[in-house]
């Protein structure tokens, strides 16, 4: 019997460019994309999982995710995260729920001032989220970086913090943008919502490269499924 595809609303900013393209790869592996607008103050009612996609969100003004911290659609998305559902930011998304507050530290300008435009290595951190369950620690991703402002900073004190609580995701396996302890990807202290710099919706075909995303989106997907099973 096949399992119902998750809902799984993916955020459209003014400027993303990224959003369609993790629709489809939520396609390919078992989810169901919804696009939903920045100004919609709700998400659709059977909204199982969310995504923020990247691009440049209002135009990166500012700093990156600094304006769309405000759009309607961020307070369902803070109640959504705040019940526990899963919540994944990609690139811009990641910089948005840093902004936000739903997940620590901050991005900053890449340390080479310059656009990253890669496949990177990224190392599987210990940590008891769902959306890397089907990894272990240490497993290594290859998934493709573009990033101006990647270079995710906090200081010593909270760093130290998310590492004692298993809240660092993914690292890089060498230096890509400066970011502190090359960190690429954290969570929040519930596990369920993750922000990462690389793209994982463009690591999901084997016919265009690398396939390191999948098991990242698969996680959400999977995390998706049992958020529908507690509230129906």
């Amino acid at each position: 019997m096949t399992e119902t595809a998750p809902l799984i609303a993916v955020i459209v900013f003014p400027g993303s460019n990224d959003d369609r393209d993790a629709v489809r790869a939520l396609e390919l592996v078992g989810g169901h994309g919804s696009l939903v607008w920045h100004a919609d103050a709700q998400l659709p009612p059977d909204t199982a999982g969310v995504v923020l996609p990247g691009g440049f969100s209002y135009g990166d003004y500012l700093r990156c995710g600094a304006i769309a911290r405000f759009a309607p659609v961020m307070d369902a998305v803070r109640d959504f995260a705040a019940s526990g559902g899963p919540v994944l930011g990609i690139c811009n998304g990641f910089q948005i729920l840093c902004e936000a507050g739903l997940l620590p530290g901050v991005l900053r300008a890449n340390r080479q001032l310059e656009f990253v435009c890669r496949d990177v290595a990224v190392r599987v951190e210990p940590t008891a989220s769902p959306f890397l369950a089907s990894c272990t620690a240490g497993d290594e991703l290859v998934i493709p970086v573009k990033h101006g402002e990647g270079n995710w900073f906090a200081d010593d004190e909270l760093l130290a913090e998310l590492e004692a609580g298993d809240q660092i995701a993914l690292r890089y396996v060498e230096d890509v943008n400066g970011a502190v302890g090359n960190v690429a990807g954290v969570v929040n202290e519930a596990g369920n919502v993750l922000g990462l710099m690389p793209h994982p919706e463009h690591a999901v075909d084997p016919l265009l490269g690398p396939v390191g995303g999948v098991p990242i989106l698969e996680g959400l997907v999977r995390g998706a499924r049992d958020r529908l099973s507690v509230t129906t």
